[in-house]
């Protein structure tokens, strides 16, 4: 009879484990299917969609399907389990804060991802300050909800931050500075991402991002300057990009005294033309034109203004227009002369 009923409860046991089991290989395999074929579904209509956001809440989602599915599982096959009633509250507990963690990664990824949709409709000009930002917030508000839920009292905790803030921003002054600062350089707007600025200092290049310390800018030399914002705004900047991306060229030119000048100066805008017209990154629209302002020890001088769609367009177009100018000055008969100076020697006076 003791052998019958020890088979009894081993078969039920053994029957409650079958159960468990199956609950967290059918969650698993839920998961499975919800990451491979159901998001995959729904990432390839959304395609289709005019709005961005719906791109944005799918790819936040994924992994986390999985395992939000698999977590379900665990807490079916507890409830399966012969637990008693503390061990069953702990674990509800612990699955309710690993529960709450997925949906904190989930809203961290959701409210980056649409600062950084916003920011690429030039709405912000610098994605990552205020995606950091959005990361920060979302995990703050999530530790508190998940602390609330663990019956941990949040008044004196955020009590704490409040006094202890004050001691804190005394610390770290230097950072809370260049937080500020970069807030303002990308609130007023004139320095963005992508915009070629020079300092005063000398360092220049491109804007690639504004982050909560430094403003990274990549030289045209492949380096990367990183410089604090609190320097940056207070420094002399050059934008390049502002207020139009297309800026002027000036190419400084001397001729003989001999010449013509006006058939220098006909001569010299067509050459101009012609390579604003042909030359990559050259206004084809604008007029060049020359404005002569010097005569100099051998030549006179003069500049020739020609026009380029962004700064660094200007180096080819100066390339080509000067040997096409070297080129049709030959052509023509126009001499560019070398530096002279005629020294009088004073003879002896007897």
């Amino acid at each position: 009879m003791w052998i019958k009923l020890q088979e009894i409860v081993t078969l039920f046991n053994v029957n409650m484990l079958l159960t468990a089991g199956g609950f967290l290989i059918a969650s698993a395999v839920i998961g499975l299917l919800m990451e491979r074929f159901v998001l995959h579904r729904l990432e390839s209509l959304a395609k289709y969609t005019t709005w961005g956001g719906d791109n944005i809440v799918i790819s936040s989602l994924k992994g986390l399907t999985f395992y939000s599915c698999l977590l379900a599982g665990i807490y079916g096959a507890l409830l399966r389990l012969p637990l008693d009633e503390r061990a069953q509250g702990i674990a509800g507990k612990l699955i309710l804060v690993l529960f709450l963690m997925l949906v904190t990664v989930f809203m961290m990824r959701l409210s980056a991802g649409f600062v950084l949709h916003y920011a690429r409709k030039a709405v912000l000009p610098s994605p990552s300050i205020f995606t950091n930002l959005a990361k920060v917030t979302a995990f703050a508000i999530g530790i508190l909800i998940i602390l609330q839920s663990l019956g941990i009292s949040i008044t004196p905790i955020l009590t704490a931050l409040g006094v202890g803030g004050l001691a804190v921003a005394l610390a770290m002054q230097d950072t809370l500075s260049n937080i500020f600062a970069g807030l303002q350089i990308i609130a007023t707007r004139q320095i963005r991402q992508g915009d070629y600025i020079r300092l005063d200092g000398g360092e220049e290049g491109y804007v690639t991002d504004i982050t909560w310390r430094n403003t990274m800018i990549r030289a045209l030399a492949n380096n990367m300057v990183l410089i604090p914002n609190s320097k940056l705004s207070g420094a002399i900047v050059t934008n390049f990009q502002l207020p139009d991306t297309d800026m002027g060229v000036l190419v400084q030119v001397g001729v003989s005294y001999s010449s013509d000048l006006e058939k220098v100066e006909q001569v010299t805008v067509e050459v101009a033309q012609e390579s604003l017209k042909e030359v990559q990154g050259g206004v084809k629209s604008f007029e060049p034109f020359i404005r002569y302002h010097t005569f100099a020890d051998s030549s006179i001088n003069f500049t020739v203004i020609l026009r380029c769609r962004e700064y660094v367009d200007q180096y080819l177009v100066k390339h080509e227009f000067v040997k096409r100018l070297h080129s049709r000055y030959r052509d023509e008969g126009i001499e560019i002369p070398f530096p002279i100076r005629t020294v009088y020697l004073k003879g002896d006076e007897r």
